[in-house]
């Protein structure tokens, strides 16, 4: 019996690689470029599946074909808004994601931007590797207590739940969530968390605020200026969820002008491109999203896509299946 081809987009931990090359008719992107239209049109049509990441744009035109081969696309990763859902399924393709095994990860990312900004580690590096530190001093790079301090978590989902545990039972901070639906009491109480009704509500009870909502057209520019406004002033704002939910050009406004006290980003709108003025703000830390970036998770991640693909291909339904 022939095994079914699948393409992957990029390169993948060796162990998931490895399992790949045995149960599959694969091809490796050897070269680890994201892939353009032209060539997802020409994937399309030559293999059963494509294991594609965030960094494949798949809009309408990468999906541009009168035929399609390809029955699945299974995507190494939770969010999938970078391909154009409704044109796959005009295909008949079906899309899966990986959530679950990265959330203790990107929680302790988060946590880690959080400290990092509080404490002015950013500033703290950058001068030291200048050559630029004169000694130690009382008034020196001074920044702000995160034990104690109120954080709001926006989006309660599995790395919101993650983060909360880590900032309250580590760190004695006072939890507030703002999230779509209403989250279950007892689910609010393990963490002595409350639910605010709405984010404009919550953004004035903060010190920090960390997102963990989904991307997508729906949540754009979600933190504009009128909201980055609402934030106290000596408030930070705390992003591993997506670019698109902040509009970068009024939180650089805010950053600039020292409306709020600071922000930490993993994630970019227009990643790998950074908005410029992003990099003359001291009071940012920025990282090249980190989130997911252990060992541990990104084989986990693999592994998951193995598994849907595994059960799509024996005619089950994927457990993971979002389309």
């Amino acid at each position: 019996m022939l095994k079914p081809t699948v393409l992957v987009t990029r390169r993948w931990p060796e162990a998931v690689e490895a399992r790949l090359a045995n149960d599959y008719d694969v091809e490796f992107n050897r070269s680890d470029r994201p892939l353009t239209p032209a060539q997802f049109r020409e994937a399309l049509t030559k293999y059963d599946a494509l294991l594609p990441t965030v960094t494949d744009k798949i809009g309408p035109e990468a999906l541009d074909v009168p035929k399609a081969q390809t029955k699945i696309l299974a995507n190494y990763g939770v969010g999938y808004t970078h391909i154009d859902v409704e044109k796959a399924k005009t295909h008949g393709i079906a899309i899966t994601n990986t959530p679950d095994v990265l959330s203790e990860c990107t929680a302790d990312l988060a946590m880690t931007l959080m400290l990092m900004v509080a404490r002015r580690a950013g500033e703290g590096e950058r001068e030291l590797r200048a050559g630029a530190w004169d000694g130690w001093r009382p008034t020196h790079l001074v920044g702000t207590k995160v034990s104690g301090k109120v954080l709001g978590i926006v989006g309660f989902g599995r790395i919101g739940q993650e983060l909360a545990k880590r900032a309250h039972f580590g760190f004695d901070m006072q939890i507030v969530v703002f999230n779509r639906s209403p989250v279950a009491p007892e689910l609010l109480a393990r963490y002595n968390a409350r639910q605010i009704a709405t984010l404009d509500d919550l953004l004035p009870l903060c010190d920090f605020v960390s997102l963990h909502c989904p991307g997508g057209a729906g949540n754009a520019k979600m933190i504009n200026s009128r909201r980055l406004d609402l934030m106290k002033p000596d408030a930070y704002l705390i992003n591993t969820a997506r670019g698109e939910v902040i509009d970068e050009f009024a939180l650089t406004q805010a950053l600039m002008f020292e409306t709020i006290g600071g922000a930490a980003l993993d994630v970019f709108e227009r990643e790998p491109s950074i908005n410029p003025m992003l990099a003359q703000c001291d009071n940012l830390v920025m990282l090249p999203h980190l989130g997911s970036a252990t060992t541990e998770a990104r084989e986990a991640m693999g592994f998951r896509v193995l598994d849907n693909l595994s059960d799509f291909f024996d005619g089950k339904a994927p457990r993971d299946r979002v389309a």
